[in-house]
C-alpha cells in the first residue's frame, strides 16, 4: 500500500483536484476542511470498490475495524463492495480531523440497478492527509439498507448551520448529547431529558418517535399503556419510564462534532440484560415487564442535532451484535463504562 504525506508539490496537486484547503489546527495537527474531509469518503469508497489500498494515502500505522472486528486492510468490504448509494448524512469535524457518516452501499451478488443492499457507518480519521483510522459498521439487511435510501437526503435541520452568536462549545454538545444516554439507561421518567419541541427520532430508516399510528389503531396514552409507542414525541416516551429495559448504555464515544451545525455522532452499545431486568415499576407505581427476552446488544451509531442546550432530530443506525461485544476501539474497563468519552482527539481551550 501506499502512504505518503501531502506536503509540496503533493499539496498542490491534492487542492488542484478539488480536495480543500489544508489549514493548521490544534495541537499541531493538519486538518483539512469540510469539503476536503468529504471528500476523503468518495476517495476511500473509490479504493474500496477497485480493491486497491494503493488509490487513498494510509498512514503506516492505520488502523481498520469492520463491525468491532480489527481487520488487515484489503479485506470486509474491501473485498465486496461494488457501488456506493446516494443517502449521505455527514457530522465533519474539521479540528479533530474526523468525518463521520451513515449511508449505503452496494455488495457482490447484487446489481447496482437492483438497488441498495446494505447500510453502513462510516468514521475515517485523517492525519497529516492520511487515513489514520477507519472504522466501519455493516448492516447487510436489504430491508434497512433500502428505508436509508429511500430517505434520499438528510433532514434539513442536520446540514443547517447555527448562527454564529448561538453555537454552543464542543463540550456543552456531548453533555446535552449525552443526557438522551444517561435518560434512556434503566429509564425511570423522572430524569433530566432536554429535549427540544423539534426532536424527531429515525432508526434505520424507521420513524420511531411522532410516527401516524397504524389504519385501525389509535394512539396510546403515555400514561397507562405498558409499553412504549413510536407514535409519542421523544419527551412522552422518555417520561413513560417504559424503557427501562434497556439497562445499559455503554462505550459511549463521541467520535465526530460538527459545532458550526450543531451536530454530533455518538457510537455506543445498547445492553439489554433480560430476565429480572425485563420486570419495572413505571413512574406510578404500577409494575410492568417489557423487553428482549435474552441477553441484547445493539451496536449504534447515534447522529444528535443539538440546539440551545437541547436535542432535536436524532438519526440512528444500529445492527444486532454479540451480547457484550466491545467496539475493538476502546480497553474493556471503558467498553464497559457508562461515562462520555470525546475521542475526537481535539479539545478546546
Amino acid at each position: 500500500m501506499k502512504s505518503a504525506v501531502l506536503g509540496g508539490a503533493a499539496l498542490a496537486a491534492a487542492l488542484a483536484a478539488g480536495l480543500g484547503a489544508f489549514a493548521p489546527a490544534a495541537k499541531a495537527q493538519t486538518s483539512c476542511d469540510r469539503g476536503c474531509l468529504e471528500g476523503f469518503v468518495d476517495r476511500y469508497f473509490k479504493a474500496v470498490m477497485d480493491d486497491d489500498p494503493s488509490e487513498v494515502p494510509l498512514s503506516i500505522n492505520v488502523r481498520f475495524t469492520e463491525n468491532g472486528q480489527q481487520l488487515p486492510i484489503g479485506e470486509g468490504l474491501w473485498k465486496s463492495m461494488k457501488a456506493a448509494g446516494k443517502y449521505r448524512l455527514f457530522v465533519t469535524d474539521v479540528p479533530a480531523g474526523q468525518v463521520a457518516l451513515i449511508t449505503t452501499v452496494v455488495e457482490d451478488g447484487r446489481d447496482p440497478s437492483m438497488g441498495i443492499a446494505a447500510a453502513m457507518a462510516l468514521r475515517l480519521k485523517i492525519v497529516n492527509g492520511e487515513i489514520a483510522e477507519i472504522e466501519q459498521m455493516v448492516e447487510r439487511n436489504e430491508m434497512t439498507a433500502q428505508r436509508i435510501e429511500a430517505m434520499g437526503q438528510p433532514r434539513a435541520a442536520f446540514t443547517t448551520a447555527i448562527p454564529d452568536s448561538a453555537r454552543m462549545s464542543r463540550h456543552d454538545i456531548i453533555t446535552t448529547a449525552n443526557k438522551y444516554f444517561s435518560g434512556m439507561q434503566q429509564n425511570d421518567g423522572k430524569g433530566d431529558y432536554p429535549f427540544a419541541e423539534d426532536c424527531d427520532r429515525y432508526e434505520n430508516g424507521g420513524h420511531t418517535t411522532n410516527a401516524a399510528p397504524r389504519p385501525g389503531e389509535t394512539r396510546p396514552d403515555p400514561a397507562t399503556a405498558n409499553n412504549y409507542s413510536a407514535t409519542w414525541t421523544c419527551l412522552e416516551q422518555f417520561k413513560s419510564g417504559l424503557l427501562h429495559f434497556v439497562t445499559r448504555i455503554r462505550d459511549r464515544r463521541y467520535v465526530a462534532v460538527d459545532q458550526e451545525r450543531g451536530v454530533v455522532m455518538a457510537i455506543a452499545f445498547f445492553d439489554h440484560m433480560a430476565g429480572s431486568t425485563r420486570t419495572f415499576k413505571k413512574p406510578n407505581g404500577e409494575t410492568v415487564t417489557a423487553g428482549p427476552t435474552q441477553p441484547w446488544t445493539w451496536y449504534i451509531a447515534e447522529v444528535f442535532k443539538i440546539h440551545d442546550h437541547k436535542i432535536g432530530p436524532i438519526e440512528a443506525f444500529l445492527i444486532h451484535s454479540p451480547y457484550g461485544m466491545n467496539s475493538g476501539w476502546s480497553s474493556y474497563t471503558d467498553g464497559l463504562s457508562d461515562r462520555a468519552q470525546d475521542v475526537t482527539g481535539y479539545h478546546e481551550d
